[in-house]
């Protein structure tokens, strides 16, 4: 099982849990997956912060550094319990509208991205997605830079 946090149209935020990456493609091409705000199945995947279980078998969410031409934020609190200042959320907003309108989404192909990219085969972009524990650590051993991205609690966003 795999939980993603989504947007709609409307960049109501909320999250739903999915079989695997492929379900929620399915489900979101037949228009199934539903915003519970107003109801809009326009859905798209948004950014998600690390969770990483001991086990290392999570997925990061992170992004090129080169492409954060976002203003600097602070990190996102260790525990969702904990209430963010009003001036913190609203950066870490920013910064995720920010990766968003000016970086291409590559899904679970961020590692093999980012290495074209660090290694010239491609024309340079700024690109987000996921990686694994094992290929974050790769790519930092490589001396790719990146950043894992803040997720701000549904509430927040």
């Amino acid at each position: 099982m795999i939980l993603y946090s989504l947007l709609c149209r409307k960049e109501h935020a909320f999250e739903a849990w999915f079989q695997n990456s492929d379900a929620f493609d399915r489900q979101a091409k037949r228009g199934i997956v539903a915003c519970p705000h107003c109801g809009d199945t326009k859905v798209r995947k948004a950014i998600m912060a690390p969770r990483i279980s001991k086990g290392g078998a999570g997925k990061i969410s992170a992004a090129v550094e080169e492409a954060a031409a976002a203003p600097p934020a602070a990190a996102a609190p260790p525990s969702a319990t904990n209430v963010m200042a009003p001036e913190v959320r609203k950066v870490l907003a920013e910064m995720r509208k920010q990766v968003e309108a000016n970086c291409d989404y590559v899904g679970d192909n961020f590692a093999e991205e980012a290495r074209k990219i660090h290694y010239g085969e491609v024309e340079h972009r700024s690109i987000y997605g996921e990686a694994s524990p094992d290929e974050a650590k790769a790519l930092h051993e490589e001396g790719i830079e990146f950043h894992p991205l803040p997720i701000l609690p549904d509430e927040f966003n």
